[in-house]
């Protein structure tokens, strides 16, 4: 599966989606310190966001530019599954 970069683009309120914790967060100091500056995805702030790259399956270009974190959420929540042939 193909890594790609996420540029997590904080809202109006400031929050992201985080792929490490699997939702949605506030990017304040402390998401920064305890989470982005520990995490084995990150790859480097934006002036409001952060860099993220992990394994997508959504098959997204790269980089991938996410503004509204709920949606990043949602489709994060997407999983492909192979279907098993009987035979």
């Amino acid at each position: 599966m193909p890594r790609s970069r996420h540029h997590n683009q904080a809202n109006e309120d400031g929050q992201i989606y985080c792929c490490l914790r699997n939702r949605i967060v506030k990017l304040d100091e402390k998401q920064k310190q305890e989470y982005c500056g520990k995490c084995p995805m990150f790859r480097d702030w934006l002036e409001s966001g952060v860099v993220c790259e992990w394994e997508d399956a959504r098959g997204l270009p790269d980089p991938h530019i996410a503004i509204d974190p709920v949606q990043e959420f949602r489709d994060n929540q997407k999983r492909k599954v192979p279907l098993a042939r009987s035979g």
